[in-house]
């Protein structure tokens, strides 16, 4: 396991591995179209990366929805789509140990938000043939953001976020992957979090692009957070720069049938050269049980092409 961390209180896990998902689209003729250019087979030089974002909800054995009923429906989403990075939220250790066993070609890179295993993970999954770590690190949504387990923008939950430096292997291109989890309650809390989420990426290597996922709990192009990633000098959000999407639902689920044009909470943000081929949002079930009360969102991007 890689570790490493330059959070003051110490404790760090690092990655391990995960595997991805492909969605269910419209017609016959899209999902085909999605297969051949943007899930198919990768040349060496193939430039294209796909992406999601996916708050897994956290394990609990309590039914309906209990975690060993949700796992094998996961399992399979996530071998559909085949992501190449992922970022997920509120992981407990023990989920980050069932999908790392059932994918052994992914490594993983995070830390619970209390340090080491302790409470949720917003953790970055990524495929570990195709790319080297260069670098990582965690902070808190916070004042004290290098003080692991900091709260102090009025939510009562724990908040942080977990970023990579990877060199991709098949072009040589170096990007960024940064992953977070905002509150669901302060929108104090949200806003704040944007605006060091954003001064932070700004402190990357100048010209390196970076891809921005999470689940955000607040509805894109609705809210103060959005606006300010979204902002100048910030991020573009990849559903609409995206040249073909798939239909739009809402993000957040709550187990049901996806609704159309409803919310998206959970984003994939870009900054830099990054070109989005395709973008979807995934409600997929299995004999009626979903595998989170969050559907997933993909896209499919070239980095530095």
């Amino acid at each position: 396991m890689l570790a490493r961390g330059r959070a003051t209180v110490a404790s760090c896990l690092s990655r391990k591995s995960w595997f991805v998902p492909f969605a269910a689209v419209v017609s016959v003729l899209t999902v085909a179209l999605t297969t051949l250019t943007a899930a198919g087979p990768a040349s060496a030089s193939d430039a294209r990366v796909r992406v999601m974002t996916y708050n897994i909800r956290y394990a609990s054995d309590t039914p309906p929805n209990a975690w060993p009923d949700r796992l094998p429906v996961m399992k399979r989403l996530l071998r559909e789509h085949r992501p190449d990075v992922l970022g997920v939220q509120e992981a407990l250790w023990r989920q980050m140990r069932d999908i790392e066993g059932a994918f052994p070609e992914y490594d993983w890179i995070g830390m619970g938000r209390q340090g080491g295993t302790r409470d949720e993970f917003s953790a970055i999954f990524y495929r570990k043939d195709r790319f080297e770590v260069l670098d990582f690190d965690h902070f808190w949504l916070s004042d004290t953001p290098n003080v692991i387990g900091s709260a102090t923008w009025g939510n009562t939950i724990t908040r942080m976020v977990t970023w990579a430096k990877f060199r991709d292997r098949r072009t040589g291109t170096e990007f960024y992957h940064v992953n977070t989890h905002f509150d669901h309650q302060s929108e104090n809390a949200r806003v704040k979090s944007a605006e060091l989420a954003l001064q932070r990426v700004r402190g990357f290597e100048a010209g390196r692009p970076v891809i921005f996922t999470g689940d955000f709990n607040t509805a894109a192009e609705k809210s103060q957070s959005f606006t300010i990633l979204t902002g100048e000098d910030a991020f573009a959000d990849t559903w609409k720069t995206a040249q073909r999407r798939g239909p739009a639902y809402n993000t957040f689920g709550a187990w049901k049938a996806p609704v159309p044009d409803g919310d998206r909470i959970d984003w994939i943000l870009s900054r830099g050269n990054v070109e989005t081929l395709w973008a979807e949002i995934d409600p997929f079930e299995q004999n009626g049980q979903y595998p989170s009360d969050h559907y997933p969102v993909i896209a499919h991007v070239k980095i530095g092409a």
